[in-house]
């Protein structure tokens, strides 16, 4: 008998199919799986482990495409290169198009009481070559021939688990196929993160929502929500339209009431205005665009709440396999675009009149969130309005994924051994130190576009314009990679003080229009 006869009667391992029962089934059993390793490995910084890093940002395309140099956000959890500090863990990582080795070397660099080749050994990276603007995963499950080179690249004996920035049916896919974990939450939960399920659940935590409705389907249900609220409260100037799934604010429109003082039929005005009355917060998004993907997605319709003096705080809490609930970050957002709806960056720690406070009404959400099986890391957004006898928080929105604020504090965390303690609404690192930092995903002028990795290494280094593990303040970058085509790039600046952080960052923009 020959070789290829013996191979032939080897019946080939047959795959569930993309969204199928079968497929659902087999990843809640890999998923099982997950609260044993996770008691077993995660504790022990010494314990053989591979991490299989993906990070698509796997939303809806259209407004995806909006956000320019997106696939350079894909740079966005190199921060998880932090995880090999830890000496017998293994990182795969893997990306639409390879990342210039300057980047690389500036993240290994920052790596504490490691050596540069001691970590180079245990980090694979991976690139799909494909810079269209389709989702990485969606990429790497057209490629067979990748998907084996990841399983590969885990060392036998290694647990491992997949690292998203989101959850959706194609990692669910790629997680069977690779037949690892995801540290994230199951595609079937997602929408209880959507915009009219958060509203829901706020209202059970027993928190204060904006005046509001949810479940609306079309443009008829905007139309008589928008009504319903202006009769409620006819002082309201302006309401928002959002999308279910919408992101950073990009599937938001604002809507102003602004020219009905003198109208007595109410519904019939905003029927005849609501198409040039609905700002789009997404560039280049048409009213006709909007509509048709609320229709597909549903949202909701809320009151645009007002203040004199208001901020836009945040919580990040993580959910462990194991069930345990954690208030991992407060932060201060900062928001522009259209009314304030598009996220900039932010400070961390919140607002020490309400970073407690908050704190406190993420771990709730979490415990809610937990008792309908939801796993990961996830954010919950408030609008903060200062009164006379305090401050009333709003709370807004859900985002079960990885976020804006969630890869400045991984740097944090793993740069000063610390953690954060909600119940003071501080940071402390390993020797009791206070940190807090100001990060930005948006620092960006059309000067700074031709500015290569290296350039961008080489003024740093020139100006000093890095973290120094001594003093363990400074400025670390991220999204090197989108500056020279889109004149745009990240950056986390961490002080001893909130003003020494603000300082950083202004020193940093000052050196770098100088330079350009």
């Amino acid at each position: 008998m020959t070789e290829n006869t013996k191979t032939s009667n080897i019946p080939e391992k047959k795959e569930p199919l993309p969204g199928s029962i079968e497929e659902t089934l087999l990843f809640r059993k890999i998923q099982h799986q997950f609260p044993r390793q996770f008691r077993k490995v995660f504790p022990d910084k010494l314990a053989a482990k591979s991490v299989v890093i993906i990070p698509s940002i796997t939303l809806d395309q259209e407004i995806l495409a909006k956000v320019s140099g997106h696939v350079h956000y894909e740079e966005r959890l190199l921060c998880l290169l932090m995880l090999l500090r830890m000496p017998r863990t293994h990182v795969v990582y893997v990306t639409s198009m390879p990342i210039d080795p300057v980047i690389i070397d500036y993240y290994l660099h920052l790596l504490p009481g490691i050596t540069r080749h001691h970590a180079t050994q245990r980090l694979t990276l991976l690139s799909c070559y494909d810079a269209s603007a389709r989702s990485l995963t969606q990429k790497i499950l057209e490629r067979p021939r990748l998907i084996e080179r990841i399983k590969k690249c885990i060392p036998p004996g290694n647990i491992a688990h997949m690292a998203c920035f989101n959850v959706t049916p194609l990692e669910r896919t790629l997680s069977v196929k690779l037949e690892i974990p995801v540290y994230g939450c199951d595609p079937e939960l997602f929408e209880q993160g959507n915009k009219s399920n958060s509203r829901k659940l706020f209202k059970d935590c027993g928190l204060t929502v904006a005046p509001g409705f949810e479940d609306l389907k079309n443009e008829d249900e905007i139309v008589n929500a928008l009504t319903e609220l202006k009769l409620n409260d006819p002082s309201l100037k302006k309401a928002v339209v959002k999308m279910n799934d919408g992101f950073s604010g990009e599937g938001n429109g604002i809507f102003s009431y602004e020219g009905m003082e003198e109208v007595t039929e109410w519904k019939t005005w905003i029927t005849q205005h609501i198409s040039t009355r609905l700002k789009i917060v997404a560039p280049d998004l048409s009213y006709h665009e909007f509509m048709y993907k609320f229709q597909a997605m549903g949202g909701v319709v809320e009151a645009f709440v007002e203040g004199d003096i208001k901020r836009s705080p945040s919580v990040q809490c993580r959910i462990s396999p194991l069930g345990d609930c954690k208030v991992v970050s407060t932060h201060d957002q900062e928001v522009g675009g259209e009314s304030g709806q598009v996220f900039l960056g932010a400070t961390f720690p919140a607002n020490e009149e309400y970073a407690i406070e908050i704190g406190e009404y993420g771990l709730k959400i979490a415990q809610a969130l937990q008792a309908k099986g939801v796993l990961g890391r996830f954010a919950a957004d408030f609008i903060s309005v200062k009164e006379e006898n305090g401050w009333k928080h709003y709370a807004i929105e859900i985002n079960l994924r990885k976020g804006g604020t969630t890869h400045p504090y991984i740097l944090l965390q793993f740069l000063t051994d610390g953690d954060y303690d909600y119940e003071n609404g501080m940071f402390l690192t390993a020797n009791r130190q206070t940190r807090f930092y100001y990060c930005s995903d948006n620092l960006k002028n059309e000067k700074y576009k031709g500015i290569t990795p290296p350039d961008l290494i080489d003024i740093a280094m020139l100006h000093q314009l890095h973290y120094d593990g001594t003093s363990q303040e400074g400025v670390m970058f991220h999204l090197i990679g989108a500056l020279s085509q889109y004149g745009k790039l990240g950056v986390v600046c961490i002080g001893s003080t909130p003003e020494r952080a603000r300082n950083f960052y202004e020193q940093t923009v000052k050196v770098l229009d100088g330079e350009c």
